[in-house]
């Protein structure tokens, strides 16, 4: 019994030093990364990022851990940032005199106290009928917006300034960089309250009562109230996020309350991967760098973007983070190196099949006679170039389609 005690005991300890050295590693990376990639471009990704991780996360409270599809998590998200923006507006008039790494608690604040008004009659129904008042309270807000001029600037939108606030260790918020690192404070921060969350009771009651809220009722706990505890944790967070959005835009507008900024949260966190944790954060990685990179290059990323998110839907159901994990019982066996050969055999095709793909919509696309296309030079009107290209992504479909059962087996066997 003792050595019993004595390996459980151990094993323990070992969790929370992984745990421990995650968390480490996750705040290094958030402090390191503008040290990595020193440039005007890369902080304005990262800034965007940040914004987005904490965005995600807290509209993963709703929907993974709470069963809540919502259409309308923009709302909260805008409402934090306009507050925030009408702060610096306060600070830029002399009205008020406080800390701009408090700008962010205040969209907090207010993504809370919205959470808790609306949150009240909403989720009083879950379901279908939960989504429908989701999608209406968004389109409302977002309506008034435009109506509602005074607060809400209409299609002007408002505007505000972060250089007025006292500077913060040497900070005074000039450049984009300064705004980082306080957007990786307050990311980390949320982060590790987001995690706390889920591993409290009313966390774990989310998840019982996503899954049946009949049997969670059964033993005593009010389904409403667990949704609407977790409904004004993720307003919250969600309005930090909005915050951290004004700070590095000094900007906002009706476009941050609408559907669009709902659903493309949205697409961050099924990408990503509901349910786990970390899927969100996956999701605003490569929908950021997606939105960003892809935008500057074709007109088309809006479609890349959903085509993504149809092949996420029919083949990755539990997201990039779901197939991560999908992986663990071949590392734990010692087996992950079996599926080495099997993915190259079927991915290298595959990606070539999609870089075909693009070619020939960017070819469809074109406006000129050419298209500089991955250091090639693309004739719009000639048919060597559209059969080449065509013959070439079937060749690449039909490898793909004939390698798929060599992996299965690996995978079976892996497992």
């Amino acid at each position: 019994m003792t050595a019993l005690s004595t390996k459980s005991a151990t094993t323990s300890a070992a969790k929370s030093a992984a745990k421990s050295g995650v968390w480490i590693g996750y705040l290094a990376v958030l402090f390191l990364l503008p040290q990595v990639f020193d440039s005007i471009l890369a902080i304005s990704i990262f800034n965007q990022m940040a914004i987005a991780i904490v965005f995600a996360l807290s509209y993963n409270m709703l929907l993974g851990q709470g069963g809540m599809l919502s259409f309308g998590h923009a709302v909260y998200f805008g409402l934090g940032g306009f507050l925030a923006v009408h702060a610096l507006l306060l600070m830029e008039s002399g009205s008020v005199y406080f800390p701009i790494a408090l700008i962010p608690l205040i969209g907090g604040l207010t993504g809370l106290l919205a959470g808790i008004f609306i949150g009240s009659f909403s989720t009083r129904k879950a379901g279908t009928v939960f989504a429908m008042i989701s999608l209406g309270i968004g389109e409302l807000v977002a309506a008034s917006s435009l109506i509602f001029t005074g607060f809400f600037g209409g299609e002007a939108g408002v505007s505000g300034d972060r250089t007025f606030g006292p500077p913060l260790f040497g900070m005074d918020f000039f450049s984009d960089t300064d705004v980082y690192y306080l957007a990786a404070f307050w990311v980390f921060i949320s982060t590790v309250f987001m995690y706390l969350f889920t591993k409290t009771p009313a966390g774990r009651m989310a998840n019982a009562v996503r899954d049946n809220p009949e049997r969670a009722e059964f033993i005593g706990y009010n389904p409403r109230w667990v949704r609407l505890i977790s409904f004004c944790a993720a307003g919250c967070f969600a309005g930090v996020a909005g915050g951290l959005f004004a700070l590095n835009y000094e900007f906002l507008t009706d476009e941050n309350l609408n559907l669009v900024t709902s659903g493309r949260v949205l697409l961050m966190a099924y990408i990503g991967g509901l349910g786990f944790f970390i899927g969100p954060i996956i999701g605003a990685v490569i929908l950021t760098l997606m939105n960003f990179l892809l935008s500057n290059y074709t007109e088309l990323y809006l479609l890349y973007l959903g085509i993504l998110f149809l092949l996420t839907v029919l083949f990755l159901p539990q997201g990039f983070a779901g197939f991560i994990m999908m992986h663990q019982a071949a590392w734990l066996r010692g087996k992950l190196h079996t599926l080495v050969l099997p993915y190259l055999a079927t991915g290298l095709p595959a990606l070539l099949f999609i870089l075909c793909a693009i070619g020939l919509l960017e070819l469809a696309h074109a406006s000129g006679a050419e298209l500089h296309y991955l250091g090639l030079r693309l004739a719009r009107d000639s048919l060597p170039t559209w059969a080449g290209l065509i013959v070439l992504a079937g060749l690449c479909c039909w490898l793909t389609v004939k390698s798929t059962p060599r992996l299965r087996r690996a995978w079976e066997a892996a497992q």
